[in-house]
């Protein structure tokens, strides 16, 4: 950090601000953090639920395993369980990992082993996503804990915000697969949808399908989430 740390931290906000690719954005972080010895990142979107709550990784950084293998959504829940803790904690929260533990959460790192600082993310509809930052001997300090919760909600807003401009239909839903996922929002099911907007329970279907691949999600409880979170179910049926 350079002399005047409040100006230190404005800059690189900015930098991840003006990113204009992913790898941009992992770039600023892992060169933040790095110094401070956390060498892997990853960020991941939230799903609804508990079981599939890494809904996609958007990026990730440095060998997470120790052994080079690839990580994606279901291989990190399964190896780095510690992050269902995201669904008890609204606050970030430090994990360790030693040669003969488990991931646990913790007050203070421990001096050897791996070391982690996780970042829920929250917005307008709950737990949107996550953040983790690892290494081996940290910086545990007040004020870097401040610093990558900063990073982490910014680095999440601009990846989202990337991916999500991917493809040109990516978040445009039509009027009425707008209507059918506001029905799923307000409870109700497929047959009762359909006989409330006079089509086929196949239609219904047919709706939530384009609607999950227009927003990118496997899931009609992750379009919903989506959905919300673009705004485009405002006004949902009463």
């Amino acid at each position: 950090m350079s002399r005047e740390p409040a100006d230190s931290v404005l800059s690189v906000l900015l930098r991840l601000e003006e990113a204009t690719t992913l790898e941009g954005v992992s770039q600023v972080i892992c060169e933040t953090c790095e110094p401070l010895g956390y060498d892997r990142v990853l960020l991941f979107s939230a799903a609804a639920q508990r079981e599939q709550i890494v809904s996609r990784v958007y990026w990730v950084k440095g060998d997470w395993f120790g052994d080079g293998s690839t990580v994606d959504a279901e291989t990190y829940l399964q190896r780095c369980p510690i992050t269902l803790n995201v669904l008890k904690c609204s606050a970030p929260f430090f994990w360790t990992k030693t040669p003969n533990t488990e991931y646990r959460v913790v007050r203070t790192p421990s001096l050897s082993g791996t070391n982690g600082f996780q970042v829920p993310i929250y917005g307008p509809i709950g737990l949107e996503g996550a953040v983790s930052f690892g290494g081996g001997r940290i910086d545990a300090s007040r004020r870097v804990q401040l610093l990558l919760t900063l990073l982490a909600e910014q680095a999440f807003r601009v990846s989202r915000a990337l991916i999500e401009g991917e493809s040109p239909e990516t978040g445009h839903l039509s009027t009425r697969e707008r209507e059918v996922l506001a029905w799923v929002a307000a409870g109700r099911r497929g047959a009762e949808i359909a006989g409330t907007l006079g089509i086929s329970q196949r239609t219904v279907e047919n709706h939530l399908r384009n609607a999950r691949n227009r927003l990118a999600v496997k899931t009609t409880a992750q379009a919903v989430q989506a959905a919300i979170r673009l705004g485009q179910l405002d006004g949902l049926p009463d």
